[in-house]
C-alpha cells in the first residue's frame, strides 16, 4: 500500500531526508534539480542508505536509471520527464511509477499507462518549485478527482503544491488519498508533531 503522506525533499537534501525519517514519514521523495546526472546518482545512493537505516521507502524523481540502481521503491516523473510506459520498461514491474499533473486528460494517459499514483497540483503556490502550473486549489482538485469518479476512473491522487496541515482535513474530503509536503515539515519546529498532525486527517 503506498503511504498517504510524502515528503518531498529540499536541500540540504540528506540532512533533511534524515530529519523527515526520525519524524516518522513512511516515504520520501528525492527531488533535487540543476545538478549533474553523476551527482544525482551519489545524493540518491546516500540517501538510500538513510531510508534504509529507518525503513522508509524512497521515490527518485526524474530519472528511472537511478531508480532502478540504486532499487528505490518508486520513480516520480514530471509533466515532461519520459512517458511513463518507457519508464517501466527500465524499472521494470516492481518499482512503483507515480507522475505530476494539472490535468484530467493527463492523468487518464497515466491511468492507461499503468502509473502507480498521480500528484494532483498545485494546490497553492510554493517556493520549492520554479515555473509552476496555474494553481488548482481545492476547488480544482475537487473537480478533477468527481471527473474521474464518473467515468469510473480509479488512483491514488496525491495533493501537492504549497500544502499546509490546515488543508489536509478539506482535501482528504474531496477524495485527495495524501499528500505530498516539503516545506510544511522541513520548517516546522517539532517535526515528529507534525507528521503526527498530518497523518491524523487520514483514515486508517
Amino acid at each position: 500500500m503506498i503511504p498517504r503522506l510524502h515528503y518531498i525533499s529540499q536541500a540540504p537534501h540528506l540532512e533533511n531526508i534524515e530529519n523527515a525519517c526520525i519524524a516518522g514519514c513512511e516515504l520520501v521523495q528525492l527531488r533535487a534539480k540543476h545538478i549533474s546526472t553523476n551527482e544525482y546518482m551519489e545524493l540518491a545512493v546516500k540517501a538510500k542508505e538513510i531510508t534504509e537505516k529507518y525503513n522508509v521507502k524512497l521515490v527518485v524523481n526524474d530519472i528511472p536509471e537511478i531508480a532502478l540502481a540504486i532499487r528505490a521503491y518508486g520513480l516520480h516523473l514530471g509533466k515532461d520527464d519520459m512517458h511513463p510506459k518507457h519508464a517501466r520498461q527500465i524499472v521494470g514491474p516492481d518499482c512503483i511509477i507515480g507522475g505530476s499533473t494539472n490535468a484530467y486528460e493527463d492523468i487518464i494517459m497515466m491511468i492507461n499507462s499503468g502509473v502507480d499514483y498521480v500528484g494532483l497540483g498545485p494546490f497553492n503556490h510554493t517556493k520549492t518549485k520554479s515555473n509552476l502550473n496555474p494553481i488548482l486549489g481545492l476547488e480544482g482538485i475537487k473537480n478533477i478527482i468527481l471527473k474521474l469518479r464518473m467515468v469510473h476512473k480509479s488512483i491514488p491522487i496525491i495533493a501537492i503544491g504549497g500544502i499546509e496541515s490546515k488543508d489536509i482535513k478539506s482535501l482528504v474530503e474531496v477524495g485527495a488519498y495524501g499528500v505530498a509536503i516539503s516545506s510544511a515539515i522541513t520548517n516546522a519546529s517539532d517535526k515528529k508533531e507534525m507528521v503526527k498532525e498530518i497523518k491524523s486527517y487520514f483514515p486508517i
